[in-house]
């Protein structure tokens, strides 16, 4: 497979119509949310880092009731595990603590209150009736002896630096090296979406803790026109994914695909159109499906000419379903939005687009315009899932 090359600069970037669409706030979440240590600046230093962590580490599978926990006399605070033909302890952290007393049935939040002493009585007990007579583990030299995972033996571990790798063999160095790049930045001020910003531990969508990777990309040089917008300007998107795992069990396998029309500063996803989504549970043939399915999801779509997407765009546009007023109320209440609902989409149609809805994809974008404003996120996504099967009819 060949890596794609950027083929296009936007010295002044592109102006964009962010209003229309989607706004996924999955990203801004992931930025807000992580300290400067778990930010990385290139794929390269991501898959350097999760990759020296998964050569240090070791993974078993041993009888449950042969586990022996201890409490040490020095630091009552403290248990450790004894595993079968280990030499030394194991140190649990917090997130392999909490699985450990999930399997066994107790109540991890209830045994960290307890002296150390105490919950290694339950735990003992626990794994000593233990149902399923065997767990895996995973074990790295970390200064000590540390457990990072305990899983049921059918877990099915996909480490975080496969999906690293598999994101490079599109993306290489994730930092223009390719089309596939940490994303700019929007201007809310003029409307522009500047693809060239620098990569700093501000701005980086690459993040790996000792729990899980997130990787966040998007192809920003090459601009996609699908249509116009109601002044003449051209109504340009830009592809992006974003993929996320877990080899310690806190989260499944998943690639999200989608197109998009700007990221702001604070990573918000903006004018988000035909959202796809894979994702694996660590099963048993987790390691198979990623192989046959994800991977080469993620390859198709970056490979993939956007012509289908551009072609959909322009089949709801000339998909006319409603000619007058009570044409747009009747096809809006029969996809089950309410007299409310029905009215606050044609008026936001009408301020957005300067005419009442009549294609598909007029009723498409002020369906999502008005479930921005949810505030409770079921509700959110039940309409933007309906904006979503409207705009698949008419691809």
């Amino acid at each position: 497979m060949e890596i794609q090359a950027p083929t296009r600069i936007a010295p002044n970037g592109y102006k964009v119509d962010a209003s229309r669409g989607q706004r996924i706030g999955r990203v801004s979440s992931e930025w807000f949310n992580r300290p400067a240590d778990e930010r990385y600046l290139s794929l390269t230093d991501l898959h350097n880092s999760v990759k020296r962590r998964s050569e240090r580490s070791k993974t078993r599978i041993v009888e449950s009731e042969a586990i022996r926990v201890e409490a040490s006399r020095d630091n009552p605070e403290r248990l450790t595990l004894m595993l079968p033909d280990a030499h030394t302890t194991v140190a649990p952290t917090h997130w392999s603590f909490g699985q450990l007393a999930s399997l066994v049935g107790a109540p991890a939040t209830y045994l960290r209150q307890l002296p150390a002493a105490l919950a290694g009585i339950n735990l003992q007990y626990g794994l000593s009736t233990h149902r399923a007579e065997q767990v895996k583990t995973l074990e790295i030299e970390n200064g000590r002896l540390e457990l990072r995972a305990i899983t049921g033996p059918d877990y099915g571990r996909i480490f975080d630096h496969e999906l690293v790798e598999a994101v490079q063999k599109i993306a290489g160095n994730g930092t223009g090296d390719t089309r596939w790049k940490v994303p700019g930045v929007l201007d809310w001020s003029t409307g522009i979406y500047n693809p060239n910003v620098d990569i700093s531990k501000d701005t980086t969508t690459l993040y790996a803790s000792d729990r899980d990777i997130f990787v966040f990309l998007v192809d920003d040089l090459n601009p996609i026109e699908a249509g116009r917008l109601p002044n003449g300007e051209p109504d340009l998107y830009f592809r992006g994914f974003y993929a996320w795992n877990s080899e310690v069990g806190s989260k499944t396998l998943g690639i999200a695909s989608f197109y998009l029309r700007a990221v702001c500063q604070n990573r918000n996803l903006w004018g988000v159109e035909d959202f796809q989504e894979i994702t694996i549970r660590h099963s048993k043939y987790a390691a198979s499906r990623f192989a046959l399915e994800a991977e080469p999801a993620l390859i198709q779509f970056a490979e993939s000419s956007p012509m289908p997407f551009i072609n959909g765009i322009k089949g709801a546009r000339e998909r006319i379903v409603a000619r007058d007023d009570d044409d747009r109320v009747t096809f809006l209440r029969k996809r089950g939005f309410s007299k409310v609902e029905t009215t606050k989409i044609i008026d936001a149609v009408l301020t957005d687009e300067g005419h009442p809805p009549a294609s598909v994809f007029d009723f498409v974008q002020g369906i999502t315009r008005v479930a921005r404003e949810k505030q409770h996120q079921d509700i959110r996504l039940e309409m933007e899932g309906k904006a979503k099967k409207l705009l698949d009819l008419a691809h």
